[in-house]
């Protein structure tokens, strides 16, 4: 699935006033700041994965969650799928093909430091929009918390607080959380949110567990069931 030309051009657009993208990474690996890092993945792709925002590895390949963290993702993906571990780097850029990949904002910022709540909620109509109208999908494992109350930005105060209780619940990484997420337009779709803790090792306190948790996550949500149902349409 590609971009539409207008949605993409309104990123080019919000990222010509963005100040903070790690110029430096985008100029050594020869790539234009602008463009939106994205992988879409087929329209109709049963599963998505939602993160805060792209790192070093996914500005030189051009594909999110291709990093040691995203590797955390796509491995664990291959072997479900696979029934044996991930042999190689392009095994897992192959994997990712059949999943629906998005962050909060698609650029890289300097020293990987979250984006502010002001420029994620500039980018939030376009990232809604995208989820919205161009993946027909609905269930979203979200990592980390920030990538998880993203749905609250820029929607009624009820959804924000339901997602800030559901966070604050023990059980928060075994449960499903349903939230809606409505455009400026009016359009809504309710979207299945199954958070997991960020796979980032700077994570003390979760990164050992994750592989077990993402494990659970892809039994609990039939993600491979899913997938290859998908891959005979």
């Amino acid at each position: 699935m590609q971009l539409s030309d207008t949605l993409r051009r309104a990123f080019r657009r919000e990222a010509e006033k963005l100040e903070g993208v790690d110029l430096e990474v985008y100029r050594q690996f020869d790539k234009d700041p602008l463009e939106p890092v994205i992988g879409l993945g087929p329209k109709d792709a049963p599963i998505g994965i939602f993160g805060r925002d792209p790192g070093r590895q996914e500005i030189k390949h051009g594909v999110p969650f291709i990093g040691s963290g995203g590797q955390k993702v796509r491995g664990p993906l291959f072997e479900a799928l696979h029934g044996e571990p991930l042999p190689d780097f392009e095994a897992s850029l192959e994997v990712g093909r059949h999943v629906f990949w998005a962050n909060t904002v698609p650029y890289k910022p300097t020293g990987n430091k979250a984006w502010s709540m002001a420029v994620k909620k500039r980018f939030q109509p376009l990232m809604a929009e995208l989820l919205i109208t161009h993946w027909h999908g609905r269930t979203l494992i979200t990592l980390g918390r920030e990538a998880f109350l993203w749905f609250g930005i820029n929607q009624p105060k009820e959804v924000r607080q339901a997602l800030e209780a559901f966070w604050k619940r023990e059980d928060r990484f075994e449960s499903v959380h349903s939230t809606p997420l409505t455009l400026e337009s009016g359009e809504q779709a309710i979207f299945d949110l199954a958070p997991l803790p960020h796979p980032s090792p700077l994570n003390q306190t979760w990164y050992k567990r994750f592989p077990g948790l993402f494990d659970a996550r892809l039994t609990e949500l039939n993600v491979v069931g899913r997938l290859l149902e998908s891959q005979k349409v």
